[in-house]
């Protein structure tokens, strides 16, 4: 459950955007709406190996949860279809060095609980690539994100 809240807080917070292609969602025979024909199209072009394909459409964003070469990874579209960004928990050691020492310093006492990388734009480059850590420490709880240049800064207080 806490993994989907912070999933969930990651893509509201970051991908905030002004959204007008709400009328090219697929609609049911019921009236609920769908997954839209672009963001499944692009899905299935950048991810034909997925497996355990999982959709969901909120007002902003659809997010597709999936597993991929045994990852499971989170991808969220806009509601035209276009990628926003790709999720995938790894270990705490995928972070740049810089960036583990100055947790190290910053948050002292603290335990990493999960790690999130998240990658935005049409490739997987090291400049569209961010972490999000979930620091723990007795009752205290923070989220951090970790730029590309290696900069760690607070992000939200989880609790």
């Amino acid at each position: 459950m806490k993994k989907i809240f912070v999933t969930l807080a990651i893509a509201a917070s970051l991908f905030t955007t002004n959204i007008y292609a709400a009328t090219s969602a697929i609609k049911t025979d019921d009236g609920t709406e769908n997954v839209t024909y672009a963001a499944i199209s692009r899905f299935n072009n950048d991810y034909a190996r997925a497996e355990n394909v999982s959709w969901k459409v909120s007002t902003t964003f659809q997010k597709v949860t999936f597993t991929l070469d045994d990852v499971k990874m989170s991808a969220f579209y806009n509601l035209r279809g276009e990628l926003i960004g790709v999720t995938q928990n790894v270990q705490f050691k995928a972070l740049p060095d810089r960036a583990k020492k100055e947790i190290a310093v910053k948050y002292e006492g603290y335990f990493a609980k999960e790690v999130i990388k998240l990658e935005t734009g049409d490739d997987s480059s090291f400049d569209n690539t961010v972490y999000f850590v979930d620091l723990s420490k007795d009752d205290k709880e923070v989220l951090v994100r970790v730029t590309p240049g290696a900069g760690v800064y607070f992000f939200k207080t989880i609790k």
